[in-house]
């Protein structure tokens, strides 16, 4: 599925009952929206601007698909007009097959490094469903034991920040987990000096880490 390059950026201001996702209108019918109906609640709407779900009034979801990444550069500029446009939480979903593999690392840096947002790789339609409806029910678990929670968007997504460290070169999920606890974020590990990396994990990794970062 392509993306249409004449949607607003903005998703306008869109009102998602508990329990439930809200879905662009282009995804009725479509084999992901088959395999949401009866785990979630599903309801599709005209108007969402470049979202393809919203998961809550303030986490939405861009999916990214195999034909996307192949068909050229659209998806990325479609990101970029999303992230300027919104103050909402993306996360983006990305179809990473055998054939759109060799376009990860590009998209992860874009997305991840530059601007902040959270990737999750599926390897089709199918493993999004169950991605998606693990989120709202993350969400709904966070919702009912503390209502009051102010943090539950970063508890929601730290275990795919956690994966996007690893796949760092020379991270793994132990460097990962360390470079997380000292750094606390994405961002920071971005802007960490050589120096700083070389303390958690050593000066080899640290310049592999740093080089990533900045190329």
């Amino acid at each position: 599925m392509t993306t249409k390059a004449n949607f607003p950026a903005a998703a306008g201001s869109v009102v998602v009952p508990y329990g439930h996702v809200v879905g662009n209108e282009k995804w009725r019918g479509s084999e992901i929206a088959q395999r949401l109906q009866g785990k979630i609640k599903l309801i599709f709407e005209d108007g969402l601007g470049l979202v393809d779900f919203h998961l809550s009034n303030k986490i939405c979801i861009l999916y990214i698909s195999e034909a996307d990444l192949v068909a050229g550069d659209d998806f990325k500029r479609r990101l970029v007009r999303f992230r300027n446009a919104n103050s909402l939480g993306g996360i983006v979903i990305v179809e990473r097959t055998q054939i759109s593999d060799q376009y990860f690392i590009a998209v992860q840096k874009l997305v991840v490094l530059e601007l902040g947002m959270v990737l999750l790789p599926v390897a089709n339609q199918a493993e999004a469903s169950q991605l998606i409806t693990q989120l709202v029910r993350e969400q709904s678990k966070d919702h009912n034991s503390n209502p009051f929670l102010r943090k539950q968007c970063s508890q929601l997504l730290e275990p795919s920040v956690f994966r996007t460290v690893q796949q760092i070169p020379g991270v793994g999920k132990t460097k990962a987990l360390l470079l997380l606890q000292q750094f606390g974020s994405i961002h920071r590990l971005c802007n960490a000096s050589v120096e700083e990396l070389e303390v958690v994990v050593g000066q080899t990794v640290a310049q592999q880490i740093h080089t990533f970062l900045c190329s």
